[in-house]
């Protein structure tokens, strides 16, 4: 598993990137209801979500975009973790 570093602070690589690639080039650059699901599936791909996956996922809520939808789906979803 790869991390990056963002002032300081160690996140997921693979996480980080798949929410970019799902907010850039066409479409509105929200994430939406299938993106947030890609993203919860590709956490979920160890024997649980480790807190570094965890703190990415918060990262990423902070600080990309999401369609109303997708981001009640991620708010439950996180909330579960």
């Amino acid at each position: 598993m790869a991390y990056v570093s963002i002032d300081g602070v160690q996140y997921e690589k693979e996480l980080l990137e798949l929410a970019k690639i799902h907010t850039t080039g066409k479409g509105e650059g929200k994430l939406s209801k299938d993106e947030v699901a890609a993203l919860f599936e590709s956490a979920n791909d160890g024997v649980s979500v480790t807190e570094t996956e965890k703190r990415t996922l918060a990262y990423i809520r902070s600080n990309f975009e999401f369609t109303d939808a997708a981001a009640a789906d991620f708010d439950k979803a996180f909330s579960a973790l």
